[in-house]
């Protein structure tokens, strides 16, 4: 029973239709077809998505069925969810393929895909793709489009005057397809996929006349609640070396780390409680977040590869760096980098600033700038060494 409340509880946000009927299912002891969805627009799989995971893992280890299900179908559509405007390119399902080429191995990390209960690898083309115009009108003419119209993202981007995709519009009767085609009892998501997800619980409930539960979990984002991800330009990847691993998780912000203690490590929530009161009540929390990476880094990589990466930083970064000078501002979008720059201090000159971007001295979103032209557009952090400048459009 610890298991069960544990598994309904830490790390979720929703429950739908509501915790307790989903309790009173697993009291029965039946075994349940649990998934999760992940389109491949990128190649890599990252701590963003280690909270669905870890679920994931939760419920195979409860001996319950999970699927992870690749998304090649729906990400042909393109997935609005995050996104403030259109993307400029959708993928085909022969670019989304090639790049899931290695998301088992990296979920693998976390999800056990061999040995007792392995989780079950599914594409989701293998039946979007062969959906008939009969099939695709029959699922449209289950929704209306004030239903889809609700979505908060797609008025927010009315407000603003931007475009909504008509392909990526319809991505939502795709998602919730998925569920239909898989017969499954629960699907888990973040908290940016409900909407999605909700659709889906709809279309079992008239396409074939039962419940679907769905678990939405918290998203992992920073300082300023920006999703950490590839969206955001903060990818922080499974795959990561352990070092870089873990110094990028000592550069994230303070109010990470009970978040972080919660979602993506074993530790007792009592003990997760106590660090939370202990970082209010003013100690420091540098010494709780070198044991939040090292338990990131044990779990993906191993304990001794935690042991190094942790010496690692000791010794080039913490003891040899002072602390990051980090300004936070505003500027116009659209306006040029170089002369944000300029103006807050962290260049001195237009020459200045071509010559470090040549040198790769300027890091854009902890990338290397290359690009002395690149104009402000959304939420953007620049890094010279030390200092920080993180700016936010008006």
């Amino acid at each position: 029973m610890d298991k069960i409340e544990e598994l309904l509880t830490r790390g979720v946000d929703k429950i739908y239709p509501s915790k307790e009927e989903l309790e009173k299912v697993l009291e029965t002891k039946k075994r349940l077809r649990v998934y999760q969805g992940f389109d491949p627009t990128g190649t890599q799989l990252h701590i963003g998505h280690m909270v669905g995971l870890r679920k994931l893992r939760q419920w195979q280890d409860l001996g319950h069925h999970v699927i992870f299900l690749i998304g090649d179908g729906t990400g042909q559509a393109g997935d609005p969810s995050g996104k403030t405007s259109t993307r400029e390119k959708f993928l085909t399902r022969e670019e989304l393929r090639k790049n899931a080429a290695d998301y088992v191995k990296q979920a693998g990390r976390i999800v056990k895909f061999k040995g007792k209960n392995p989780a079950e690898i599914l594409f989701n083309s293998d039946w979007l793709n062969k959906l008939t115009l009969t099939d695709i009108l029959n699922i449209a003419g289950h929704f209306s489009l004030q239903q889809l119209s609700e979505r908060d993202l797609y008025r927010e981007r009315a407000k603003k005057g931007r475009t909504v995709n008509l392909r990526e519009f319809l991505y939502p009767l795709l998602q919730a397809y998925d569920s239909v085609a898989m017969n499954v009892d629960l699907e888990l998501g973040g908290t940016d996929q409900t909407f999605n997800m909700l659709m889906g619980r709809n279309l079992v409930k008239i396409m074939q006349g039962r419940d679907k539960f769905v678990m939405t979990t918290p998203l992992l984002t920073d300082t300023f609640g920006n999703k950490i991800g590839k969206t955001e330009g903060n990818v922080i990847a499974l795959i990561d070396k352990p070092e870089d691993l873990y110094t990028k998780i000592m550069a994230l912000s303070d109010n990470i780390i009970v978040k972080g203690f919660e979602y993506l490590t074993d530790i007792p929530m009592d003990e997760v409680k106590q660090i939370g009161k202990d970082i209010k009540g003013g100690k420091n929390p540098i010494s709780y977040k070198k044991i939040l990476a090292f338990e990131i880094v044990k779990q993906l990589n191993s304990h001794e590869s935690a042991h190094k990466a942790q010496e690692n930083f000791e010794k080039t970064v913490q003891n040899k760096e002072q602390s990051l000078e980090i300004l936070v501002v505003s500027s116009k979008s659209g306006s040029k980098l170089s002369e944000i720059a300029i103006k807050e201090g962290l260049v001195a000159s237009n020459s200045e600033w071509k010559r470090l971007i040549d040198q790769g001295g300027i890091k854009k979103n902890n990338e290397q700038l290359k690009n002395t032209a690149e104009v402000l557009s959304d939420e953007t952090i620049l890094q010279r060494g030390r200092k920080i400048i993180r700016i936010k459009p008006k």
